[in-house]
């Protein structure tokens, strides 16, 4: 089996938190709120660390988080797209980027369609300092393992069919606490995990 990389989802967790998971070896972390993510981006600079925007993007804050970041997974449309490209600093590395795909036809998740997907692909790749790297998926919450692995099975069919079309893609960004045994199993190669990790998450009312 490939290699399978671990992303610690940091979102709602301190910098302590994850200052503290970075001295037991964790390099990557997963940020879903841009100043959140921003601030703790800022605290840890010294660390060395690599940070992965993987929540919903508003054109407004797509600024700071092209600077900020040095990936992200949640690309749904072309807009979004081209304004990193834009405003990503000419002297950092490419943005590294997923597009986010929404496999479960959900009217409530974020994500192109399937069918939109090998249009949006192939202009984003197109895009100056930008990378595209591969797909990301968040299905609808499940128990039903059977349902878990079409879901992601889908994601890596997708991706295949892309490559088909000369667009080689290395990254599927699929699976987090509790279903990553099935993205794993179906060809993921970045995991998003927090609870397991930080513990459950505390939400302000």
């Amino acid at each position: 089996m490939d290699e399978v990389k671990l992303l610690a989802v940091s979102k709602t967790w301190p910098a302590d938190a994850v200052r503290s998971a970075a001295a037991a070896g964790q390099r990557a972390f997963g940020e879903n709120y841009v100043q959140e993510g921003v601030a703790k981006v800022e605290a840890l600079a010294g660390l060395g660390l690599e940070w992965h925007f993987i929540g919903p993007l508003q054109s407004n804050k797509t600024r700071l988080v092209a600077n900020h970041f040095a990936w992200v997974h949640s690309i749904d449309r072309l807009r979004i797209a081209q304004r990193l490209s834009e405003q990503r600093d000419v002297h950092l590395p490419p943005l590294q980027v997923c597009l986010q795909v929404n496999v479960s036809g959900e009217d409530s998740k974020s994500g192109v369609s399937p069918d939109e997907l090998p249009e949006l692909a192939r202009a984003v790749a197109a895009l100056p300092r930008l990378s595209l790297r591969g797909l990301m998926a968040i299905p609808e919450p499940t128990p039903d393992t059977a349902l878990q692995r079409r879901r992601f099975a889908q994601l890596r069919q997708l991706r295949d069919q892309l490559a088909g079309q000369g667009l080689v893609l290395d990254t599927l960004s699929m699976g987090m606490s509790d279903d990553l045994e099935a993205a794993i199993a179906e060809g993921s190669t970045m995991v998003r995990v927090g609870t397991a990790i930080f513990g459950t998450r505390s939400y302000p009312a």
